[in-house]
């Protein structure tokens, strides 16, 4: 898989990483809900995912996208928001 811009100007990407999110961790919302660059991680974000969720999200980003997630303070700075989710696929992919 490669990509030829960066992930948050990537539609079909975002897309793609926002049904997986929502299929992964269950959330009962739709893509067209969720933006671009609001925070995804948190009580007060638009989806609210915990920890638990983070780590489910990290497996399945491993297993799809060999997108290794370290430690939390990783997490947060990968999954902060789409945009950041998506420009992280994209440049781990374009280096594979």
């Amino acid at each position: 898989m490669s990509y030829s811009q960066p992930g948050s100007q990537d539609n079909p990407l975002k897309t793609e990483l926002k049904k997986l999110i929502i299929e992964t961790c269950r959330k009962k919302t739709s893509v067209e809900a969720i933006p671009d660059d609001a925070p995804i991680i948190g009580m007060e974000s638009c989806l609210g995912l915990d920890s638990l969720d983070v780590l489910e999200l990290s497996v399945v980003l491993k297993k799809r996208y060999n997108v290794k997630i370290m430690d939390s303070k990783d997490a947060m700075r990968v999954m902060k928001s789409i945009n950041s989710l998506a420009d992280t696929v994209a440049l781990l992919a374009k280096n594979d």
